[in-house]
């Protein structure tokens, strides 16, 4: 049985989430090296990194829970698919755990470090691109067709709910850069009554003030 009945589920609001990870990991060389010889702008970036990870495992859990479960059992002449875009975030984990480990060694150890950092940002972004391209002209085209959009709309509060960073008003900004006015609209209905008023309350204005800092000249 599809999903809905009648037209397709909007899901176009994972393309500008996938926006977030391709601009911040191509920026990941600058920042690294506006960073060189301040220790406070090193923890910045590396903060900000290590809350970019931690939302890229979260946004991957979410695909895998409800996602791929009901496409493998609703599109199963697309399983195949499905099942190629599993092994591939299986095969960034050890990524993801690398830039983890380089940059909390270059928070703590200093620019003598710098090099592997980087190093771990471009093999992430080598292998995540090109999977984040599979999805977006594969899985997302099926959720479209065989996701009802409560089941699609769970992502968020998903992501929300399991987010291991420290900054989660951090990644909800990034994401609303790229939404429309109409999508920011949809984000803030969608999220719990304490979400938003953490957001409209402290967390817009700290985003604001954050993005700043980090896309300044080094």
């Amino acid at each position: 049985m599809t999903f809905p009945q009648e037209g397709l589920t909007d899901t176009s609001d994972m393309v500008n989430v996938h926006k977030v990870f391709r601009s911040s990991l191509a920026s990941g060389p600058d920042f690294v090296a506006s960073a060189a010889g301040s220790d406070e702008r090193r923890a910045l970036i590396a903060n900000y990194y290590l809350n970019l990870i931690e939302f890229l495992e979260v946004h991957h859990e979410g695909e895998e829970v409800l996602v791929f479960p009901l496409l493998s059992e609703r599109a199963v002449d697309h399983r195949s698919v499905v099942e190629e875009s599993a092994r591939q975030h299986a095969e960034v984990v050890t990524l993801m755990a690398n830039v983890k480990e380089t940059m909390s060694d270059w928070q703590s150890a200093g620019d003598a470090t710098a090099e592997a950092a980087v190093a771990s940002l471009r093999d992430l972004d080598e292998v995540l691109v090109p999977h984040l391209n599979q999805e977006e002209s594969t899985i997302v085209p099926l959720a479209s067709r065989y996701l009802s959009p409560q089941e699609w709309g769970q992502l968020p509060g998903h992501a929300m709910g399991h987010f291991g960073g420290d900054k989660i008003w951090l990644i909800m900004g990034l994401i609303r850069e790229n939404f429309t006015q109409a999508q920011r609209a949809m984000m803030l209905e969608r999220m719990p009554p304490p979400a938003r008023q953490m957001w409209e309350s402290m967390g817009e204005a700290a985003f604001t003030e954050l993005i700043a800092q980090v896309r300044q000249a080094g």
